[in-house]
């Protein structure tokens, strides 16, 4: 069993990415991943160090804003990885990045994020929706229900998970609607460092999205032969927060057809700021009776 204190040093480690140097035209970096119980990478990991790696080529001052990537292969947890960073644009206020993450050769995900130096603007922002629980008053779920690799991926994940409703690990409560809110937190403290926060605030935007389309049609994750796999992964920055305290993932799903589902998704602090927006369209497959 993984502690909480080195679940969240194993975030950190995985986001320390090494500089390998710079080719003629990219800038290289490499890192490692996190154990997974499955035997692939953690999508939203792949997402963060792919971010920090195209971060790397920019001051810190110009911080990232949105992104589009997508998953392209399974990732192997037991080998590193490999981030090229093609620096296709520098303006006075905006820059560009392409980046590839690679393993054996070949791109297992790839990205395209835009970078911008604070700037003044008009400003608005959707509220926070009113009346959900606090996260101190949503009961954790007992993972002792689950199967042991599920159990040890919640143990080794350094996100703590709360759900409005209820989760939709075993069963999916009714009413069957696609949409669900989660609280969320890393598991213990992380550095001041703005360029972290945004990085684990797009790990955690990897998590539980899919979840709308399941819960909208009663499909608990253990259901035998369901097949789910992230597609494509959009993320816009919009307020600097931290992650080590409370955020509200606030999620729903407009549309599913196909064997693709679409999910929506907006992140909260717990005073109510806008954070972030999120889309993802993944690929699920449903056995039939």
């Amino acid at each position: 069993m993984t502690d909480a204190t080195d679940a969240v040093d194993s975030l950190l480690e995985v986001l320390d990415l090494r500089d390998a140097g710079a080719r003629t035209t990219e800038d290289i970096f490499t890192g490692v991943s996190q154990p997974s119980p499955f035997g692939r990478v953690f999508g939203g990991q792949v997402l963060a160090q792919s971010i920090v790696a195209a971060s790397r080529t920019l001051p810190s001052e110009r911080a990232v804003h949105s992104m589009h990537g997508y998953f392209l292969r399974p990732g192997d947890p037991s080998g590193a990885i490999t981030f090229s960073v093609d620096r296709i644009h520098d303006g006075r206020s905006f820059s560009t990045r392409r980046t590839q993450a690679f393993q054996a050769g070949v791109p297992i995900f790839s990205m395209i994020a835009s970078f911008q130096d604070e700037d003044l603007g008009v400003e608005h922002a959707e509220a926070m929706p009113a009346g959900l629980p606090q996260p101190e008053d949503v009961t954790p779920f007992d993972t002792d229900a689950l199967h042991p690799l599920t159990r040890r991926m919640f143990s080794d994940y350094p996100i703590e998970v709360r759900h409005v409703p209820s989760p939709v690990y075993t069963s999916v409560e009714e009413p069957h609607v696609p949409r669900q809110a989660v609280w969320m937190r890393t598991r213990g403290a992380l550095p001041h460092d703005p360029a972290v926060h945004r990085a684990a605030l797009a790990y955690l935007s990897d998590l539980t999205i899919q979840e709308t389309i399941l819960r909208g049609h009663g499909v608990p994750w253990s259901t035998p032969g369901l097949r789910v796999a992230s597609l494509d992964h959009a993320m816009w920055w919009h307020r600097p927060g931290r992650v080590d305290d409370w955020v509200l993932y606030v999620q729903e799903s407009p549309n599913a057809r196909g064997g693709r589902g679409l999910s929506t998704g907006r992140i909260y602090t717990r005073e109510g700021t806008l954070l972030g927006s999120v889309a993802q369209e993944i690929m699920v497959r449903v056995p039939s009776e």
